[in-house]
């Protein structure tokens, strides 16, 4: 099929040019603004040849279809009248669409996601130390419990374990800040305030051993050690506060008079109106949640562990973001991870069985990876992919989830923090928790793989559909044989070597696109990894398509979603059909500006055709620098 009959099935499956409001496309992905998602016909999207996978993701309905393929299908469907737009006007739109409801959440989450790392990071420790601080364990060291909570090295575990959430406050008012269009460091400074050493501590004031200082004798003022909702309200109101001076104060005074005004209103506000008033309310809805968690039988995990994935499909999921921060800051503690674990867990089972049950090559080649990425705790692939796709497998998978919450809650289970789940989520229930842990999510599995297996997924019309498939694929591959030999290729940049499966989009880390590795990057400069012909050079300067003269086609994208960006902070140094040598420059880029825009700079490096090898591995780990052996390819 060409790609002009591959461009008229993909606007008839997305329901006609009338229900296109724009596209556009990125390196791998086909990014479309539908008017009426329930006109999309997204089983059809999915069979259509050379679709490596169709999902929605903020806001946009996202067809993937690979490196060089993308750039003509587009072409295509642009020619054939769908109205274009860039990816940053994408995005400004997706902000705007679903209720109010659901872009009150979709920004909960745009606050609280950057601050996961530091959260996750310091739920490890606690877990770890929870893990060594028992007298059977420490007895092995020479020393007990209650020595080791005397000794200057618990003092080292409290610094690593307490830090995050005592000055919680500070990273969510910056969070907020960024967001909101304000100066992330006085939204740090103003969380700072927040929790002052001079004022009277949160956790003494909970337990009588202190008392709030009474300001004008009728408001009472306290730090906000364990708070949350204050601190957003605070970013929220002090970010548009600031940009509304900005207008109006002079550009000869900006400088001194904006910061000054901002921090002399907002502390005063922070202190005296939003702290106390948004604490009370804070009060209330941590009150709620708790009775939620504590209702008899282990009806709370029943009920969320069988709705969480419901509301992941809906999009308002960040709201459990704000709930298990909250829970956090309060106790130490999160019931609401095991429950989410479960209920992610079900979905892994049902996707894995899918797997294992087709007989269709395409499927199998994309259900294992998805079962794999879901087990490390991204199901999007999962569910959007295969599970929602058959429909009865995603069902299956709730009914699965509620029992694997119920089991949760039997065991009273309760993570040290929030931000992981089943796999890496284990090291949060080190703390004498891990065997009930591990119980709760092989039961879950196995219930999902067992329900799908035998009751939810048939193999037959699939099968006649990759039948007709595999003949058409074979007559195109004998027309155009590729020519492959055995490579070492190098990295092209400096940095930390990721695991591909780790990267934060499913896109990367199902390895739809192909193996790979990734990388942090700790140079601000990309170069070629061998000698071969540039196949793609985008004018964002995010992305690079590489054919080496030994018939690797390489992908290598700079950052996650940073097509966004508009090639700010970017500069591409060669052009489509230039050939390069091992260690030119491919162009540069500015990590700093990538995190100011709030996307991750880590670098995926993607063999695209790795059908074409028999391995696919990685040669290096840890710090690489330019030019060290990264990827090996034999055929």
């Amino acid at each position: 099929m060409d790609n002009t009959q591959i461009a008229k099935e993909v606007i008839e499956a997305l329901g006609g040019r009338d229900n296109v409001r724009s596209v556009a496309h990125c390196a791998t992905r086909l990014r479309v603004m539908v008017v009426d998602e329930d006109k999309i016909d997204k089983k059809k999207a999915e069979s259509i040849e050379k679709v490596q996978g169709a999902f929605f993701n903020s806001g946009q309905y996202q067809i993937i279809f690979g490196t060089g393929t993308v750039n003509k299908i587009y072409d295509e469907v642009v020619s054939l009248g769908l109205p274009t737009s860039s990816t940053g006007e994408q995005k400004a739109q997706a902000a705007k669409e679903g209720n109010a409801f659901q872009r009150a959440i979709r920004t909960f989450g745009d606050v609280f996601v950057p601050l996961l790392p530091a959260i996750v990071a310091t739920g490890l420790f606690m877990g770890v130390r929870g893990a060594i601080n028992n007298d059977t364990i420490l007895g092995l060291f020479g020393t007990t419990s209650k020595a080791f909570s005397a000794s200057n090295f618990y003092t080292y575990t409290v610094v690593l374990t307490d830090t995050a959430f005592a000055f919680f406050p500070a990273l969510i008012s910056w969070s907020a800040f960024r967001v909101f269009g304000g100066n992330p460091v006085i939204g740090l400074v103003l969380g700072l305030m927040m929790v002052n050493s001079a004022l009277p501590n949160a956790w003494d004031v909970a337990s009588n051993a202190a008392k709030p200082i009474m300001y004008f004798g009728f408001i009472p003022v306290v730090g906000y050690q364990n708070s949350v909702l204050p601190a957003f309200f605070v970013g929220l109101l002090g970010a548009k506060f600031e940009k509304w001076l900005h207008k109006k104060v002079p550009d000869v005074l900006d400088l001194l008079v904006v910061p000054f005004v901002t921090f002399t209103v907002m502390s005063a506000l922070a202190l005296f109106v939003i702290g106390p008033v948004f604490h009370s309310v804070e009060d209330y809805v941590l009150a709620a949640t708790k009775f939620l968690l504590h209702l008899p039988l282990g009806l709370s995990g029943l009920i969320l562990g069988g709705l969480h994935q419901l509301v992941v499909v809906t999009g308002v999921h960040h709201i459990f973001n704000l709930l298990e921060s909250q829970l956090i800051a309060a106790d130490g503690k999160d019931p609401f991870n095991a429950i989410i674990t479960a209920a992610m867990t079900a979905q892994a089972g049902a996707t894995l069985a899918v797997g294992v049950k087709t007989k269709s090559a395409k499927l199998k080649a994309l259900a294992f990876p998805a079962a794999l990425s879901a087990g490390l705790g991204i199901t999007e692939p999962a569910i959007f992919g295969v599970n929602l796709r058959f429909g009865k497998p995603f069902i299956l998978g709730l009914v699965a989830g509620a029992f694997g919450g119920w089991l949760a809650s039997l065991f009273n289970l309760a993570g040290t923090g929030f931000g992981i789940t089943i796999i890496p989520g284990s090291l949060l229930y080190l703390n004498g928790q891990i065997l009930k842990y591990v119980i709760m999510v092989l039961v879950t599995t196995a219930l999902g793989f067992a329900l799908t297996y035998f009751f939810g997924y048939e193999d037959e019309e699939e099968q006649a559909e990759e039948t007709v498939k595999e003949t058409e694929e074979t007559k195109a591959a004998a027309e155009t044989p590729v020519e492959v030999t055995d490579d070492v290729l190098s990295a092209p940049l400096a940095g930390e070597v990721v695991d591909l499966k780790s990267v934060k989009d499913p896109v990367f880390s199902s390895e739809a696109m192909g193996k790979g590795v990734a990388i942090k990057p700790s140079g601000n400069a990309v170069y070629a990894p061998a000698d071969g012909t540039i196949q793609i050079a985008f004018d964002t300067g995010h992305a690079y398509g590489i054919k080496t003269d030994k018939g690797a086609e390489i992908l290598i994208h700079i950052g996650i979603d940073t097509v966004s960006m508009n090639g700010d902070g970017f500069d591409q140094k060669v052009k489509a059909d230039q050939k390069v040598k091992k260690g030119d420059v491919l162009g540069t880029f500015d990590s700093a500006k990538i995190a100011q825009a709030g996307l991750d700079d880590t670098t995926m490096f993607i063999i695209t055709n790795t059908a074409d090898y028999a391995s696919v591995s990685p040669v290096a780990s840890g710090t690489v620098a330019v030019g060290d052996d990264l990827l090996e390819v034999k055929k």
